[in-house]
Parts: C-alpha cells; structure tokens; sequence
C-alpha cells in the first residue's frame, strides 16, 4: 500500500513524452523516378524529381499518427520534366507521413526557374494532389511582366497551370491577346 502510485496527474506532467524513432543531422533526401515501371532484374534509367535538406531532420514515424519535423528549416528543390529547378525554402517543416501533407513555416519562399517567386508566412503542400495551398498574406512577384500582385489565400498547383488568389491587391500587367 505505501509502495502504490495512485496519484492522478493532470496538466503538463500528464502528457506522454514523444521521443523520435530517428534523429539525422545535415539531412540529404534525393527523390528519384523512374522512365518505366521495373522488376528486380532490370536496370533502368531514374530521374532525380527532388531534392529534400535540412540541418536537422526527427522522424516520428514511431507514433500512432507519424510525422517528420524539420525545426531548423529545410529547403527542397523541385526538378520538372525538362529539368528546370524550383526551390522552396522555409524556417521550419514538417511531413505528415500518413496524410502526404507538408507543412512550411516561417519565411516561406517558392523560386522557380523563371524568376517568379512566392513570399508567405505558411504554405501548405498536398503531396498526393500535388496541390499548394496558402490562407496566409503572400507576395507573387513576376518579373516577366513587372507584376506585384499581394493578397491573402492563394492555392495552386505544382506546375502551376491553375491559380486561385482569394484577396489580391497590387500592381498588375492586363496583356490583351490581339
């Protein structure tokens, strides 16, 4: 009886501690695809579709609902068909595992090949749509056409084909088709 714990803990010394399954530090991850779908005994030619690094990588994938977090930012690097580059940058990620969702924070910054670029405090990536997403304020800057367009929310998809900006203000270049 004098050895028994029956003490009820509430608040924060309630909580169970997650520990990662898996810590990595300076971080490289290389996607790669292949040309055609391969057995065991072929050798076929890949692709590299992206490029993941960050100075420090915890793997969650030990718990019921896995994640991967990136606390001390990551950049990613997103290689099209024709081998152009867009590279996305942010303070702080992480990667629901289960859900294929991103999440970005802080600074968050999209370049791509062609000098345009997205500025916005979060972004959201569903990687199995290949849709991202935005609620935050952001800036689209296009030097192309000399555009600054501002607003806040914003979704679109990875080749950028489609592109939904809820609340837009800024300076704008209407071309007309002739």
């Amino acid at each position: 009886m004098g050895c028994g714990d029956r003490y009820e803990r509430v608040g924060q010394e309630a909580l169970k501690k997650n520990y990662p399954q898996g810590v990595a530090t300076n971080f490289t991850l290389t996607y790669t695809e292949s040309q055609k779908e391969m057995t065991t005994l072929d050798s076929a030619s890949s692709r590299v579709i992206a490029i993941l690094k960050s100075p420090l990588n915890q793997d969650y994938d030990n718990q019921r609902f896995k994640y991967k977090v990136f606390p001390k930012g990551l950049q990613v690097d997103f290689f099209d068909d024709k081998n152009q580059k867009t590279v996305i940058k942010a303070d702080y990620g992480i990667i629901y595992s289960q859900t294929n969702l991103m999440d970005l924070k802080g600074n968050v910054v999209i370049e791509s090949h062609d000098g345009k670029k997205l500025e916005t405090p979060q972004l959201y990536w569903d990687r199995k749509n290949k849709w991202i997403f935005t609620d935050d304020e952001f800036t689209f800057t296009n030097p192309e056409d000399g555009t600054v367009m501002e607003g806040k929310g914003m979704d679109f998809n990875r080749e950028r084909t489609f592109l939904s900006a809820q609340k837009t203000f800024g300076i704008m270049t209407i071309k007309e088709e002739e």
